[in-house]
């Protein structure tokens, strides 16, 4: 242990990552379900975005938004895959404090820009819906380039302060984390100091952030609702509201895990630990694993570009 400048603690040069609490011997079978998530994550995000890069048809707003939530769904996973594969295959639990504060930043970012990623997406298809005609000369170009730059920037400007913030606590000897990876509500348990300011930022960026993004989804969809309403036939209707359907389950996907798991940290002290861990892996393995397979199968483009794409690679064999 390294002593920090405060009398009453000290920085611990390693934190204890936790697999499944009360299965630690059964770790090298847990493996075989994690390793399935990350191949459906890699492959799948992976063949998204090989697709709509490659694809001229598929260079539209809608599917750029979806290879920057792809982009960002890998993001996640790269981030947890070192400590997560390294507890069951390996049954390397410690991490240390510099890596275990780096891998939190990443995760914390990327998961920072799913969200404003899917809030895009839900302004994308008000644009497509309630101005079809304009779509393409309102959301252009260099403007989606200039909205992925943004909320890049956003996530790594919000989250820079934190590794900062715990950086400066004192710690009592308690240095062993609840889940397989580092984030910052299970950190903040640790330090013995005052985290009055740690709390209040953090607060701030799940509010500024995750719960702005959420709000303005919900208006985005009620904007959405009142243009479909006002469209004459019903067949209209049906084609508009199938249009945003893989959008709804990406939002579902993604918030209502993060929502399970902020209730969990925050009143369910008493929990059982492993209800925490399933929370907290569901919040960062379901949507990345879950996104890729409702769009494939839910939007007919990136279907087509899929069997295109095995059907080229079929035929040079």
């Amino acid at each position: 242990m390294k002593n920090s400048n405060s009398s009453v603690g000290f920085l611990p040069t390693a934190f204890i990552l936790v697999g499944i609490p009360g299965l630690e011997t059964k770790h090298i079978w847990i493996s075989i379900p994690f390793c399935l998530m990350y191949i459906i994550i890699f492959l799948g995000n992976g063949t998204i975005l090989h697709v709509i890069r490659t694809d001229a048809s598929l260079h539209q707003p809608m599917y750029l938004f979806l290879a920057m939530l792809a982009l960002a769904e890998v993001g996640v996973s790269a981030s947890t895959l070192p400590t997560v594969l390294g507890i069951f295959l390996f049954d390397t639990s410690e991490i240390t404090f510099e890596a275990c504060l780096l891998q939190m930043f990443f995760i914390h970012s990327f998961s920072i820009m799913e969200s404003a990623v899917l809030l895009a997406m839900s302004v994308d298809r008000f644009v497509a819906i309630y101005s079809p005609l304009r779509y393409t000369t309102i959301l252009t170009l260099p403007r989606i380039s200039g909205t992925g730059a943004v909320i890049g920037l956003k996530s790594v400007i919000l989250m820079a302060p934190l590794p900062i913030l715990l950086q400066r606590l004192p710690f009592c000897g308690h240095n062993a984390l609840s889940h397989s990876y580092c984030l910052h509500p299970n950190l903040i348990h640790l330090p013995c100091g005052d985290i009055s300011i740690n709390n209040i930022y953090g607060l701030f960026i799940v509010t500024s952030t995750f719960g702005l993004d959420s709000l303005l989804i919900v208006v985005s969809y009620g904007l959405i609702l009142h243009t479909v309403l006002g469209i004459a036939t019903g067949e209209g209707r049906k084609k508009a509201l199938n249009t945003c359907g893989s959008h709804v389950c990406a939002v579902l996907a993604y918030y209502v895990p993060m929502i399970g798991l902020s209730m969990v940290h925050r009143f369910a002290h008493h929990a059982s630990p492993l209800l925490q861990t399933m929370m907290a892996n569901a919040y960062l393995f379901f949507p990345p694993v879950i996104n890729p397979i409702v769009y494939s199968i839910k939007t007919k483009e990136i279907r087509r570009g899929i069997i295109r794409m095995l059907s080229e690679k079929r035929l040079r064999v």
